[in-house]
């Protein structure tokens, strides 16, 4: 009679886990195979060995490639959190044992978090990508793989900015969350890029940019608020700011963080009761108001760098909606 190996249990769907200390470590080999026990003696003795073709060999050789560093640093970022959750989970793990039901068991475990947890797919493919080409593994299983949806509870629409909503802001608001508004409003910018602007990119007139998402140049001619917020700001520094200091900058003079800035800007809504209308509106305002001063979509694009004109079209579409409907009243009077 066959002894069987202490500490194992078997998920109900076949899978086999080694159990120390509570803690459930997956052995990946088929069982009855010398793999099997390679693998069972390695987690029982803590010397687990990584796989010579190991998702951490692999993603190092995403990182050294021409590949990645040709990327936008904002798909970097994008990418970066889920090759670390990885390397974590399934570093040392064999890159040509994973298949697409585990990759589905992620993404539910994930679930938690679903912009996360549909970016998974999207970093393994690219791995497996390369993992073809180094033969690694003979198919792409993230390939196909059906993303999760969005929870309707989550799902809330960003309200552009209404007119009574722009002149409560204006008039009322402060200091840096005034700035963020007129920035944001101004350049027609996603907010993630409004905290990379720096002195050196505005020349009394023109800001330039390189969008952190598309990585595309645009010099973007400034609004006569913004303008005015600008030279606002630079005239409260008290000196003639270094080309490379940043507009939006901590109390420090580093430069601000995303977050920080979605911080400040909130309590500044809650206290004018403007909660509704968040950051990413102010970029939907922008091309809303463009509109409004009759540019065509092409010359909106132009400004707001937008990859596609299919949000161009749904926002200018209601701007042109509400002015035609301004016209239309005026005319039954």
């Amino acid at each position: 009679m066959v002894k069987r190996k202490k500490y194992l249990w078997q998920h109900p769907d076949g899978r086999w886990y080694v159990r120390i200390k509570g803690k459930y470590h997956r052995i990946n080999a088929d069982e009855g195979t010398p793999g099997f026990d390679r693998e069972y003696w390695d987690i029982l003795t803590g010397r687990r060995a990584e796989a010579k073709r190991s998702f951490s060999a692999l993603i190092k050789l995403i990182r050294e490639s021409d590949w990645w560093r040709d990327k936008s640093p904002r798909y970097r970022a994008d990418l970066e959190p889920v090759f670390q959750y990885l390397e974590e989970k399934v570093g040392k793990r064999d890159v040509s044992r994973m298949t697409q039901a585990d990759i589905y068991e992620a993404m539910d475990r994930n679930a938690h978090r679903i912009r996360f947890a549909n970016y998974i797919p999207t970093a393994l493919s690219r791995l497996f990508k390369l993992a073809v080409r180094k033969r690694w593994r003979n198919d792409n299983p993230a390939i196909g793989i059906e993303p999760l949806p969005m929870p309707k509870a989550k799902k809330r629409p960003h309200i552009p900015w209404t007119d009574a909503a722009v002149a409560k802001m204006r008039s009322e608001g402060t200091g840096l969350a005034l700035l963020v508004f007129e920035l944001g409003v101004g350049t027609v910018q996603r907010p993630g890029d409004l905290p990379g602007f720096t002195w050196g990119d505005y020349d009394g007139d023109t800001l330039f940019l390189r969008q952190g998402k598309t990585d595309k140049p645009l010099h973007l001619p400034c609004t006569a608020a913004l303008k005015a917020a600008l030279a606002k700001a630079r005239n409260e520094l008290g000196a003639a700011p270094h080309p490379s200091r940043h507009i939006l900058t901590l109390q420090s003079g580093q430069r601000m963080t995303y977050r920080r800035m979605a911080e400040i800007f909130l309590t500044e809504r809650k206290r004018l009761g403007l909660e509704a209308f968040d950051l990413h509106a102010l970029r939907y305002r922008g091309v809303m108001e463009l509109a409004w001063h009759g540019c065509d979509d092409d010359e909106i694009q132009a400004y707001s760098g937008h990859n596609t004109k299919a949000m161009v079209i749904k926002y200018a579409g209601e701007a042109r909606q509400i002015m035609r409907a301004r016209q239309a009243r005026e005319k039954r009077k």
